[in-house]
């Protein structure tokens, strides 16, 4: 795994919002702005309720205050009309009915106290003598005594040329009650400062006239704001929220004289300013905005402090994970001297660099090497013969392959066993690597008993030289605990360019040189084009078929299997065609050989594999139960095949139960032990089993008994001629009674006609497969044939 170079990794600005060290700065100082903000919108709205709520008490408290005041100035009044009211010449006058007399009195006593209206009343309380300066205001200010008690001391606000005035009313008794003395007095200035003087209050005193207009007739405001007050928006009714100017007020109403229908009335409005109530507490405000931006400033500087200790040693891992990217795992992460989490996290980080240069040079190992001998493997080995070929162009120097395979190694596996198989392999390559190798030359294993030699700048001639003295090393008998083992190989050499155009030629053409000179009995062989097996056009389709799984080339086919007794499509059989963008549809048995000589068969099973899971969900929506794949010797020689096949069914989700491996004869019996430990597996893991071209071979009967097979497929060449040949006839029989018997399953292909499918259908056999159902069909064809042929089953079951 590689990352982006250095040059080409993303780079952020030193304040970018999407940093961490911005963002742990935005949030320190978002989270205590937004305390401080809620704090002070506390503290403000608190100053603001709890002056309000002051206000209010002050009012109240201004009011009682107010009334008090009155209260004070009526009992002085009342006083000095009782004076008056006890002069004996003044009650001579009352007695006498002296009008002039006591009007006399009453404007000299008035003048004396500064009453501004005097007069004395008959008990019924009508007027009997006015004081001097009294009108017809005065009478109607009269009328306003009927409520007060007559024979008791009283008083009263009333208005008098619409002032307001505050009536006193003593009785005179000799000693029955004789009449009232009444002494009116304004108020005035005096009155509304003396209550400001004490209260701190603002007062006015204002009159609303019984045609509504407002008139301000004593106040300590400013003129300005007593017009306000008269104006028609002014206070009304119990006061609250006032405006007056560019200044808040809160108002208390003390209601003086109600106003009757008809009548003025009269108001004092107790007033105080809720800015100068404030006013207290901006101090303290302004000392919170202080302490707030204290706080910011330093839990900014705290913010940047934490934000660098965390991040710069993540930008030290970011750095170290970049040349981790790069393939630099030999360079240690800097130190990062910290005891918390962060210091753990480098050491982890430290720690998972080594364990990956660990398993990068384990998997390289393993990807590049053979593990049982140490040597490199095929990949390897065709990457330097790659290499060696870019090399050898530029020089034009030949570059020559030896393929070299063990003789009887089956043999020595199934009568030493495959620990001794092991060692002998070892011993093998042990003995390769000590011939006169030059350097720059690569000895590796293929696979299995099957070795290879690189040697670039050597000559065929000089290839086939080598190839000889190790085969004359070779007849040296290998001693292994008391085993003697004669060796004895077969050797094939190629020669680039003479043989071959790239590397994957070059192996394969090796390969058969090696696979003639076994047949032949020779020791080593070189390639010529001659001993292979088929034409030019061959060799050509065998290299582009190694690339033909990278172009998407292979098409999966599928031949249905029906059951007999129900004609139902039950199962199919997976082929594979190779469509040549040049030749058009290759037949298969013109790579299909080739592939199993070479070993690329291998692929080609496990592309088999692949193609069909993938539509394994559409097959069984068809009623499929199974999938049949053949399988090589190659592919049973592989001890890692249960392993792959595990792995790719797991990755499509498809069980093991969907396939049916069939496996030829022939391929059981190259290799019987290593065969029946492979098939093990793979019925262990939940694949059927099936013996294909059952009966064409000559020692399967005693392995057949020890296999976990499930299934005998008859070889069609019984099947196709048991209609005309009696003795074809009889093998069918007898192979379905023998497989029935063993409690497996029988299909019989190679179906051509009606008549063979009835003669099966009488001997009980279990499916069929051939050209009388379906030929073999692209696998997206197959549901309409399944299609075509329900409908078939259907009509033939209906008539």
């Amino acid at each position: 795994m590689r990352g982006l170079p250095a040059n080409l990794m993303p780079s952020l600005p030193r304040w970018s919002p999407r940093r961490l060290s911005t963002r742990i700065v935005v949030v320190f100082l978002g989270l205590l702005l937004l305390v401080q903000l809620l704090g002070f919108a506390a503290v403000r709205y608190s100053i603001a309720h709890n002056a309000r709520a002051l206000l209010a008490e002050n009012l109240a408290f201004g009011e009682q205050v107010w009334r008090r005041l009155l209260e004070q100035r009526a009992e002085k009044l009342t006083l000095a009309a009782r004076v008056l009211a006890t002069d004996w010449g003044f009650r001579t006058a009352v007695l006498a009915g002296d009008t002039g007399t006591l009007a006399s009195a009453l404007g000299n006593h008035g003048g004396r106290v500064g009453a501004s209206v005097s007069a004395m009343l008959t008990p019924a309380g009508r007027p009997l003598a006015l004081g001097e300066g009294s009108d017809e205001h005065t009478l109607e200010a009269l009328r306003q005594l009927s409520s007060l008690p007559a024979a008791e001391d009283g008083n009263v606000l009333a208005l008098v040329d619409g002032l307001p005035h505050q009536l006193v009313v003593v009785p005179m008794r000799a000693p029955d009650l004789k009449g009232r003395v009444v002494m009116g007095f304004a108020l005035d200035e005096g009155l509304v400062q003396d209550m400001r003087r004490i209260t701190g209050l603002e007062v006015a005193v204002v009159v609303a006239d019984a045609d509504g207009a407002r008139r301000v007739v004593l106040s300590t405001l400013a003129p300005e704001a007593a017009g306000e007050l008269a104006a028609p928006s002014g206070a009304e009714g119990a006061g609250g929220d006032l405006q007056l100017g560019d200044a808040p007020h809160l108002a208390h109403a003390v209601t003086l004289l109600d106003g009757a229908p008809g009548r003025p009335a009269l108001q004092a409005l107790l007033l105080r300013s809720i800015d100068d109530a404030v006013a207290p507490y901006r101090d303290l405000q302004a000392t919170l905005a202080a302490i707030t931006l204290g706080g910011l400033l330093l839990a900014g500087s705290a913010s940047v402090f934490t934000a660098r200790r965390v991040t710069t040693p993540l930008r030290a891992l970011a750095g170290a994970s970049e040349r981790l990217g790069r393939g630099h795992y030999d360079e240690p992460l800097e130190h990062v001297a910290r005891e918390d989490e962060i210091g753990d996290l480098a050491k982890a980080f430290d720690h998972m660099r080594v364990s990956i240069a660990a398993h990068e040079s384990e998997i390289r190992q393993l990807a590049y090497w053979d593990r049982l001998t140490g040597l490199p493997n095929r990949a390897r080995f065709r990457d330097a013969v790659r290499a060696a070929i870019a090399d050898a162009a530029s020089g034009g120097r030949p570059v020559a392959v030896v393929m070299l395979d063990l003789d009887r190694f089956k043999h020595v596996n199934d009568v030493l066993g495959y620990a001794f198989g092991d060692r002998l392999l070892k011993a093998v390559a042990a003995r390769l690597t000590g011939q006169a190798v030059r350097e720059g030359d690569l000895i590796a294993r293929l696979s299995g008993d099957e070795f290879a030699l690189l040697l670039p700048g050597s000559s065929a001639a000089q290839a086939l030289a080598v190839a000889e003295r190790i085969a004359e090393a070779f007849q040296a008998p290998l001693t292994l605990d008391d085993h003697t083992v004669d060796l004895a190989a077969g050797f094939g050499v190629a020669c680039w360019p003479d043989h071959a155009g790239d590397a994957d030629a070059l192996i394969s053409r090796a390969e058969v040189a090696m696979y003639t000179a076994k047949r032949k009995t020779s020791s080593a062989l070189v390639y010529d084009p001659a001993i292979d097996a088929g034409s030019a056009e061959t060799l050509s389709l065998l290299s582009e078929l190694r690339r033909a799984l990278e172009r998407d080339e292979l098409r999966l086919f599928l031949q249905p299997k029906v059951a007999l007794a129900s004609g139902r499509i039950v199962a199919a059989e997976a082929l594979v065609r190779w469509q040549h963008p040049e030749r058009g549809m290759v037949p298969p048995m013109q790579f299909i050989p080739f592939a199993e000589q070479t070993g690329f068969v291998r692929q080609l099973t496990l592309w088999m594999f692949e193609a069909t899971a993938r539509q394994w969900d559409t097959l069984r929506a068809l009623g499929l139960a199974r999938v049949s794949v053949n399988l090589s010797t190659r592919d049973l020689m592989d001890q890692d095949l249960p392993a792959k096949l595990d792995a790719l069914l797991r990755r499509h989700g498809v069980p093991a139960r969907a396939f049916c491996l069939e496996i030829t004869e022939s391929a059981i019996m190259d290799e019987p032990q290593r065969a029946e430990a492979t098939l093990n597996q793979l019925h262990a893991a939940g694949f059927k089993l099936s013996i294909d071209d059952f009966g064409t071979g000559y020692s399967s009967l005693a392995y057949l008994k020890r296999l976990p097979v499930d299934e005998l497929k008859i070889d069609k060449s019984f099947v196709m001629g048991m209609e005309r040949d009696e003795q074809d006839a009889k093998i069918v029989r007898s192979t379905i009674d023998l497989a029935h018997n063993l409690g497996l399953t029988v299909v019989a292909e190679g179906v051509e006609n009606e008549a063979i499918w009835r003669q099966l259908v009488a001997l009980h056999c279990d499916e069929a497969q051939g050209y009388h159902m379906s030929r073999p069909l692209p696998a997206a064809e197959l549901p309409a044939f399944a299609a075509r042929w329900a409908e078939r089953v259907a009509t033939a079951e209906a008539g």
